[in-house]
């Protein structure tokens, strides 16, 4: 399975950290009580973030262009997803629609998380890396790399500061630099909020239309 927000330079940098289960071996249609979570959530999402504007009053900010689904990432940097009603991340289109969401676990070797009636096969496993959103005069720009390049450019990827940005060459100056932060090593799960004739599970959905802007995750 394939994160839906990589690019690809995240891609090269995080991707050999990633590692699915038996995600590619289940069928991508909700099976049992996946479908009473699958369910629950679209509604629930669908209530409460609808636009952008609802997501961000909430604490979610974008961190992502828009990849090869269609999706642009939010992210509020809880990594622990206590319950349903409290996705790590949720994706809209470049038109502000809501598309989908993921939940998140602390990493543990060997114990995808066993949750809500989902598959534990279903988790995914996603390496610590850094994270960062430019503002160039007025325009946001992304950026990803890992955690050991990060601690070789003199940052503490436990503590993130936009100087390292600087010194990795990335921003000419700390006043560009508007978010940067530590993704944690987690279990993630991803569903699609919106309908997808692939299934809730999918990794594509034919009913989103990437614009010509997308960026390839391959």
């Amino acid at each position: 399975m394939v994160r839906r927000h990589l690019t690809a330079l995240f891609a090269l940098l995080v991707f050999s950290s990633s590692i699915g289960l038996a995600a590619d071996t289940l069928p991508p249609q909700p099976q049992g009580a996946e479908v009473g979570f699958v369910s629950g959530v679209q509604k629930d999402l669908n209530a409460r973030f609808a636009t952008i504007a609802q997501a961000q009053a909430a604490g979610y900010f974008r961190y992502t262009g828009e990849d090869k689904t269609g999706s642009i990432s939010y992210a509020n940097l809880q990594w622990t997803s206590n319950d349903p009603q409290h996705p790590s991340q949720l994706w809209y289109s470049v038109d502000g629609k809501l598309l989908g969401a993921d939940f998140s676990q602390p990493y543990v070797a060997g114990s995808p998380p066993n949750l809500w009636g989902v598959n534990p096969a279903r988790w995914t496993r996603f390496g610590a890396h850094v994270h960062w959103v430019l503002d160039v005069d007025g325009k946001e720009t992304y950026g990803a790399t890992s955690v050991a390049k990060f601690k070789a450019a003199g940052g503490d990827p436990d503590n993130p500061q936009a100087a390292t940005v600087v010194a990795l060459g990335k921003a000419k100056d700390v006043s560009q630099v508007k978010h940067v932060f530590l993704f944690n090593a987690i279990w993630d799960l991803q569903v699609w909020a919106t309908p997808n004739p692939n299934g809730a599970f999918a990794e594509m959905n034919p009913l989103v239309h990437p614009s010509a802007n997308a960026q390839s995750m391959d």
